[in-house]
């Protein structure tokens, strides 16, 4: 454990984060256990306050009761009372929630009810909305009216199954998800993402990667980001409702069993170190990671050049690799093969130790595998 308290277990990694809301509290979490960071936001949510939308279901609500009311976050519903008694409604809103059924979806959201003064008719302690749904239709809901407060998330088949069965559903949509003022850093974070300059791309919510995936459509990047978040970058998502619109185009995700901002953390911990390629190389202990390699335990810091020549040397370790493919594989590559002996020569600069790559004349360059690991290697 020495070596991850030295560095952290995610240095040498880098890692996107594509929240807007609480993007400062996940970036500082992922700084702190070495990650290096890049943030965009791929949407701004409007504010409550300036919202007429929520403020024409409120008056509506309030002057046609509805016979449920679902709470799905405890931010959204503090938010709504929030906005509520901003418009001068607040006392009309809270007398209006207390004459109905009030469902609250799990510990945390029956918190937020409890806290304005009400109480919850009913929560589920899994926080699921399918087991929401489930007590709606046994209940039976042909002919109520049901208002659900929306949180950004799809919620897939929820509104539907209730119409299906008789209902009369009103979103209350507490807080709008735009796309951001500022697109440029989500462009940028789109390229880095298809330069393969990331290890790891974190989403926090569904409308987030809807955004990210639409804008790299309407700029014609859409099949190269999907390459990379399908094989190179791990696509990590804070639940499976997050997941959603990357599962639905194919890409594999991983989730924490618990849905917060910590355990995310933890599984990106977990994952990427178990990703890096460990080496026995020259005698020494080389672990290969997204923008760095820790030789012998030891961290350094590698220029992306050398990064390049790095991995493509490691996809076949031990094994000559030609001067015109390693040229190949250095971002921006020319045609001048004197480049890959430039960034070569920096690259065994950065670590450390110069006979962990070996020249072979007139054919390329080797990763000088200790001969214990050739069997190991040998069907890689």
């Amino acid at each position: 454990m020495h070596d991850e308290e030295q560095h952290g277990p995610l240095e040498g990694f880098t890692v996107g984060v594509t929240a807007a809301r609480r993007a400062d509290e996940l970036g500082t979490l992922l700084r702190r256990r070495g990650a290096t960071v890049v943030h965009a936001p791929a949407l701004r949510i409007v504010p409550l306050a300036d919202d007429s939308e929520l403020l024409a279901t409120t008056k509506d609500l309030i002057g046609t009761v509805p016979d449920v009311v679902v709470a799905t976050t405890a931010i959204g519903f503090r938010g709504w009372v929030e906005a509520a008694d901003g418009w001068g409604v607040g006392e009309r809103l809270l007398d209006t929630l207390r004459g109905v059924e009030l469902l609250a979806r799990g510990p945390k959201v029956k918190g937020a009810v409890r806290a304005a003064g009400l109480t919850e008719t009913w929560s589920p302690a899994s926080e699921s909305m399918a087991e929401v749904l489930e007590r709606l239709l046994e209940e039976g809901v042909e002919g109520r009216r049901i208002a659900l407060q929306l949180h950004g998330e799809p919620l897939p088949g929820f509104v539907e199954s209730l119409r299906a069965a008789g209902a009369e559903v009103v979103g209350v949509p507490v807080y709008r998800w735009m796309p951001p003022e500022d697109i440029a850093p989500l462009d940028r974070l789109i390229d880095v993402t298809v330069a393969r300059g990331l290890d790891a791309l974190t989403f926090t919510s569904a409308p987030a990667a809807v955004s990210l995936l639409r804008r790299a459509e309407e700029r014609g990047l859409l099949n190269e980001l999907m390459d990379a978040l399908q094989g190179d970058i791990l696509s990590a998502c804070v639940g499976p409702v997050t997941a959603l619109p990357l599962q639905a185009r194919g890409i594999d995700t991983a989730q924490p069993e618990r849905f917060r901002l910590g355990p995310l953390v933890q599984l990106i911990c977990r994952e990427l170190p178990a990703r890096a390629r460990i080496l026995p190389v020259a005698g020494h202990r080389v672990e290969i990671r997204g923008h760095a390699v820790l030789v012998d335990d030891e961290l350094r810091a590698v220029p992306p050049a050398g990064m390049a020549l790095l991995h493509a040397l490691a996809r076949r370790p031990g094994w000559v690799v030609a001067r015109a493919e390693l040229l190949r594989a250095l971002p921006g590559s020319g045609t001048d093969e004197h480049a890959v002996e430039t960034a070569m020569a920096r690259l065994r600069t950065a670590l450390g130790a110069p006979r962990l790559i070996q020249t072979v004349v007139k054919r390329g360059y080797r990763l000088a595998l200790d001969p214990a690991a050739d069997a190991k290697y040998a069907d890689s």
